[in-house]
């Protein structure tokens, strides 16, 4: 158990007692984390921040309820992370968007906006052509950002293994990606 796990039980049990400065603490442990989790699932860089700001306000005025022990933290900020991002797609459906000056009225820069869309969803492409573990440990790994023996205790597997599974999923996604970059050299 790492020093934050301990100090983090106790900043969970402040914030549920209406501590807002441990649940700051805890935020700061936990945004970038779950900001990436949602913006991996979300196309819209603004979508992604909103959602993460979302999840940590449900996550504010449910802090009481969570049952420290039975899920870790994390995993219970996922869950909300999750659920958030299956409502924005199910909005999304039933809304059309169409605003389409919206972008230019930000002053976003649309071309590098683009071309990190293409590759995010390049890279999407790749990741689902690997087998469901190792799509699973690529993501809790780098996306999550978990530790090996987070996802060691997720999977019920050996840290070594877990290891093992990292490594050769980055070498079947290095020649996915290598494979779809010679195609498009010859094409």
């Amino acid at each position: 158990m790492s020093n934050f796990e301990l100090g983090g039980d106790i900043l969970i049990e402040q914030a549920a007692q209406g501590d807002s400065n441990a649940f700051s603490s805890l935020y700061d442990t936990y945004a970038e984390k779950i900001y990436r989790h949602v913006c991996y699932r979300v196309p819209d860089r603004a979508d992604a921040e909103d959602i993460t700001q979302e999840v940590f306000i449900r996550a504010w005025r449910a802090v009481g309820r969570y049952r420290n022990g039975k899920t870790p933290f994390f995993s219970w900020l996922l869950v909300i992370a999750r659920n958030l991002v299956a409502d924005f797609y199910r909005i999304r459906k039933n809304h059309a968007l169409l605003d389409g000056d919206a972008p230019y009225a930000s002053g976003i820069d649309i071309e590098k906006e683009v071309e990190a869309s293409q590759k995010k969803d390049e890279l999407q492409q790749a990741i689902s052509k690997l087998n469901k573990v190792k799509q699973k440990v690529l993501i809790m790994r780098f996306i999550e950002d978990r530790s090996y023996p987070e996802i060691s205790r997720a999977l019920g597997k050996s840290e070594g293994a877990v290891r093992v599974l990292v490594f050769r999923a980055l070498m079947d996604l290095k020649k996915i990606i290598g494979s779809h970059q010679g195609s498009e050299i010859q094409a």
